[in-house]
């Protein structure tokens, strides 16, 4: 018999979910996780910079580029591009990610706009196949398309998160999820650090290129497959703003129900207050994550399969962690354990300035320290905010979360991206990323969690 999370008891209960519901809204976490693991945390970085060197003239394999590119005319050191395309996708996100979430809160067809969002996703990512040569603007633009379709399919399928469980069950529930896309994501990469292995030439700068273009392709791939695992097992659980919203014209009505919301949202300024924690904070665990690869490739001239090894040691002791810091909040409470794991974040940064140039193992040990805090902060942050949304409202509010969430940072990368265009040093633009951590520890302290969630029509977990 399958296994059922009751309701949870109290003004707001949630519908029930089977187990094979609640594993496939897991799976989505394992299909979408390949882009941001193989594509944002490892090899695109790493491409999009030697394709913008290219086009500014420099030769293949060259340590240093004096030259510069010019998109829109807008003078760019290739160092500096894609750390630029990220903060330009999340300024576009800002405008589009709200209104996708207004549109989910409306639509009996949650799943419909789900597969939208990650087969336009994953069939930019796999076009990344003709951004050969010196196609810096080609490989921008998709990469831009590819960013927010993601952000927009994780609105949606964060909005189901509410719908699969009561108040103590989300902690785990959203765990279990990222700790499955840790997995997934950590598989496929492993399946690329082989090809990489036995396929690469030492010297040979072009097989290389090439072989990062193809791993970024196998991402879209995975990402539009494994996507058929939640439109097939998730049950669509239409709110009662749905249910009255239809007939109607979701699109139109959900531009209108967002001012709405804007108008409106100044009544939940608890809500507001984690948000504000969460977005300073989880800018430098994004920034973190995006730009990892490109530090360790520019500034500690690791090779790739270096890189690759270390992101795949962070992949799968996340998926231990992610269920570890789970555990640790059924114990301490989800708020207390995310202000635990920004204290490890300051740390980690603090050791990665530090780390010597050329030294493999110090990196690696740093991306162990990582895995173990990454995903629990991460998870527990999704499921603690979900707490403080009014009933209805579930994708409007994560789609102002997802503005900062996976890989779509933008103070972060545009700090990280001015300091060493700036300085010519990606450890000074480093340590710039300490003040997230220290600034977003302060604020989510300052958060009364048991207030803002009954203060948002919630009832609270027995431990926060």
């Amino acid at each position: 018999m399958a296994e059922t999370v009751m309701p949870a008891v109290g003004d707001n209960p949630a519908p029930s979910s089977t187990r094979s519901e609640r594993t496939g809204w897991y799976f989505y976490d394992w299909a979408m996780s390949a882009f941001s693991t193989t594509v944002i945390t490892v090899f695109l970085g790493p491409f999009l910079t030697t394709v913008a060197k290219l086009a500014a003239g420099c030769e293949l394999g060259a340590e240093s580029c004096s030259g510069y590119v010019y998109p829109l005319g807008i003078k760019v050191a290739p160092g500096s591009y894609f750390a630029y395309l990220v903060s330009l996708s999340v300024f576009l996100t800002v405008f589009v990610l709200p209104v996708v979430g207004a549109v989910a809160d409306r639509t009996t067809h949650k799943k419909r706009l789900l597969a939208a969002a990650a087969f336009t996703g994953a069939a930019a990512t796999v076009g990344m196949l003709f951004v050969t040569g010196d196609r810096y603007l080609l490989g921008g633009a998709l990469f831009l398309v590819a960013n927010i379709a993601f952000g927009a399919g994780v609105v949606v399928y964060n909005s189901f998160l509410p719908q699969l469980g009561g108040p103590d069950d989300r902690d785990g529930i959203s765990s279990r999820g990222w700790a499955l896309g840790y997995l997934g994501g950590g598989l496929l990469l492993a399946l690329n650090l082989v090809a990489v292995t036995m396929l690469g030439e030492d010297g040979n700068d072009q097989r290389t290129l090439d072989l990062a273009r193809w791993s970024i392709v196998s991402a879209g791939l995975w990402w539009a497959v494994f996507t058929l695992v939640p439109l097939r097992w998730l049950r669509e659980h239409p709110t009662a703003t749905a249910l009255a919203a239809r007939g109607g014209n979701v699109l139109t009505d959900g531009f209108r129900q967002l001012g709405r919301t804007l108008r409106q949202i100044k009544a939940y300024p608890l809500t507001l207050y984690f948000l504000l924690a969460f977005l300073v904070y989880n800018d430098g665990i994004q920034t973190v994550i995006a730009l990892a690869s490109q530090y360790g490739t520019e500034e500690l001239r690791l090779g790739q399969s270096t890189l690759i090894v270390t992101i795949l040691l962070v992949q799968f002791l996340a998926f231990g962690g992610a269920l570890l810091l789970g555990a640790l909040a059924r114990r301490i409470g989800a708020w207390k354990t995310v202000l635990l794991s920004l204290v490890l974040w300051t740390g980690v940064i603090l050791a990665a300035f530090r780390l010597p140039a050329e030294a493999p193992v110090p990196f690696m040990v740093l991306g162990a320290a990582i895995g173990l805090v990454l995903g629990g902060s991460q998870a527990l942050s999704r499921s603690l905010f979900s707490q403080l949304i009014p009933a209805g409202r579930e994708g409007e509010y994560y789609g102002f979360y997802e503005i900062s969430d996976k890989g779509t940072s933008w103070l972060g990368p545009l700090a990280f991206g001015l300091v060493f265009q700036l300085t010519n040093s990606y450890r000074v633009g480093l340590v710039s990323l300490l003040i997230f951590f220290v600034v977003g520890f302060v604020l989510l302290l300052a958060v009364p969690m048991r207030r803002a969630i009954v203060a948002a029509g919630n009832t609270p977990p027995k431990v926060l």
